[in-house]
């Protein structure tokens, strides 16, 4: 256990110790976050425990591992694939391990809480579809001796283009168990120490009279001889930038095309299947949830530590051998990024056979219409959980929870599940030159208890000489100590019913016959949606992903002389008691009994008989 030893030494939160704990040893679910055969155990203990509840695999990873679906409803009654149905996905991105834990508690609040009044409407009107853990295989690197940041799952891939697959991966360099940043002084270099806060680094402004002192790289050696430092690491495609919304084409983590990935498939394939799914929430490092759309329908900026982004940076000019880019220069263009300049080679590009000016482009921003839906459902979300800062957001590109509103047409919603005291402004940290958002996200973890930062220690790196050794330590900017987990799992459970509660419910709320005598009948049908959301949002219309309601009279057809056709249509429903009426004119036998089926693609379907008298 050395590495329990040197994080008690470095005086880590309960978050890291929890980490290292060897899981699924009697120490249950909150003492440890759960590797993958801990994790399907309670999960087995979970689903064995009630009849509302059954599991089943529906893929198997490249190292072996389940894609676990749990199926949640009352069984009796309407047909569960027929009700209107949540989502939920967790763990899509590898290092997000807590969304898997609170995909795994909201089930059990709603087990332990079937008697509830609002859980029991839930469970009898709905149906939940969870995918507790969609990426085993990234996840179970957090168990691994050494903890990094690896989002993607267990694809081999040549990340940098030269034959070989996974062949320059991180080393723990300081033996503290965590892979982190090497910053080397240099004064060609392009980045300082922020006078600030001595443990994050800016870029220099020369224009402010700053002078460059540092080069950063992440924390290993150059293996394969080539001049670039872990470069070719473990693991290929990061299952939320595997979809088709905004997909990065060509960027090495995004996968060989949309949706390359068994995981990602098997995603895809059940949600293609089960059109009654009417919302989705996925815990992801995105969010749109505590920052709803503005006004533009955008997302809030990106908030990601920049230290990381400048490790990054050590290694983007090995995107610039091997494949040309679109001007005919050298750049392979990681991130669509080439080295020669021009258009780069990524989807949906202007060119002689796409011309930018005719046709309608793709729509990246919410509707002005579904607004007022996401703002009501986060704010929902922000009285139910409490969390009103997240420590970190990334701009989606390939985001699942994106699909699901602009491909899908329904609402989608992305969260990390928990949150921090708000740090220091993205203004102040502008003008500090830019690590802004690292003081950020720095200032909410420590204000939170969590230490979040390994101290900057001296190391003799054998190419390098001299460096320094630091950084954010991996997974704690996106998991929090695992003993908040239970409490937030509740949560987000009592949110799901919330959720559950506002989708659109539709219903016959009110029929007439009138008889003219010889066998003529008029026949009117009232509906109403009784949820708060509409039977579309107007994004799902314009897509033409989510159908039209329909009214359909169980008549010949030859029987109906006028009025609506025998299966009539209502394009949308509003919500919270919005009706709309049909009627028919038809030929028929007096006494005789005529049904009405009412049937919308996500808000449910009920049926009628009236007698023709």
């Amino acid at each position: 256990m050395r590495i329990c030893e040197v994080c008690i030494k470095m005086g880590l939160t309960a978050l890291l110790v929890s980490i290292l704990i060897i899981p699924g040893v009697g120490l249950g679910q909150t003492a440890s976050y759960l590797d993958y055969d801990g994790f399907t155990r309670e999960l087995r203990t979970v689903v064995n425990s009630s009849d509302l509840v059954t599991m089943e695999s529906l893929g198997t990873t490249l190292q072996g591992r389940d894609v676990w679906m749990v199926q949640v409803g009352n069984p009796s009654g309407t047909p569960l694939d027929e009700r209107p149905g949540v989502l939920v996905v967790g763990n899509l991105e590898g290092d997000h391990l807590v969304g898997s834990h609170l995909a795994l508690e909201a089930i059990r609040y709603l087990l332990e809480n079937a008697l509830d009044p609002a859980v029991q409407t839930a469970l009898a009107d709905h149906v939940f579809y969870v995918f507790p853990r969609l990426n085993p295989d990234g996840a179970e690197a957090m168990f691994a001796g050494v903890k990094w940041n690896r989002t993607t799952n267990s694809l081999p891939w040549d990340a940098d283009n030269d034959g070989r697959t996974d062949e320059d991966g991180p080393e723990d360099l300081n033996g503290d168990g965590f892979i982190t940043v090497m910053r080397v002084a240099d004064p060609s270099g392009p980045y300082m120490i922020d006078p600030a806060d001595t443990r994050l680094m800016k870029r220099a402004d020369p224009a402010q009279g700053e002078s460059g002192a540092y080069v950063l790289y992440w924390e290993g050696m150059d293996n394969d001889g080539d001049g670039f430092i872990n470069e070719d690491g473990p693991g290929g495609v990061d299952l939320n930038r595997n979809y088709q919304h905004v997909y990065p084409y060509w960027e090495g983590d995004a996968g060989p095309h949309m949706v390359s990935e068994v995981e990602s498939r098997a995603l895809m394939d059940f949600t293609i299947a089960h059109r009654n799914i009417a919302a989705i929430l996925t815990f992801g490092k995105s969010d749109n949830l505590v920052s709803p759309p503005d006004s533009r329908g955008a997302l809030a900026g990106e908030k990601v530590p920049s230290l990381t982004g400048f490790a990054d940076a050590s290694i983007d000019e090995i995107w610039q051998v091997g494949v040309f880019s679109a001007s005919g220069g050298g750049g392979r263009g990681r991130g669509g990024r080439g080295g020669g300049g021009g258009i780069y080679l990524r989807g949906a590009q202007p060119g002689r056979d796409n011309d930018p000016g005719s046709g309608t482009r793709p729509v990246t921003a919410v509707a002005p219409q579904d607004l007022v839906y996401y703002a009501a459902i986060s704010e929902a979300y922000k009285r139910i959980t409490g969390i009103e800062n997240v420590p970190v957001h990334r701009t989606p590109e390939g985001a699942f929870f994106e699909y699901g509103y602009f491909q899908y047409g329904v609402p989608s919603f992305s969260t990390l599940g928990w949150g921090v005291p708000a740090g220091e402004s993205g203004r102040e940290g502008r003008q500090r030159g830019g690590s802004g958002a690292d003081a950020a996200i720095l200032s909410g973890l420590e204000a939170a208890g969590i230490t979040a930062f390994v101290e900057w220690g001296p190391f003799q790196h054998p190419d390098l000489g001299d460096v320094e050794i630091g950084g954010f330590i991996p997974y704690v900017t996106h998991n929090p100590p695992v003993e908040q987990v239970p409490e937030l799992g509740a949560k987000h459970g009592e949110f799901l019913v919330e959720l559950a509660g506002m989708l659109p419910r539709v219903r016959i709320a009110d029929t007439e016959v009138t008889a003219h005598g010889g066998g003529l009948f008029t026949i009117t049908a009232e509906v109403e949606n009784v949820g708060f959301l509409p039977t579309s949002l107007r994004h799902g219309q314009r897509s033409r992903a989510v159908g039209p309601t329909l009214l359909q009279l169980q008549v010949d057809s030859d029987d109906i002389l006028s009025g609506a056709a025998k299966t009539a249509t209502v394009s949308v429903l509003e919500g919270s008691g919005s009706r709309a009426s049909v009627t028919w004119f038809i030929r028929g036998r007096e006494g005789s009994e005529v049904k009405i089926t009412l049937r919308s693609m996500k808000a449910g379907h009920d049926t009628i008989t009236v007698t023709l008298r």
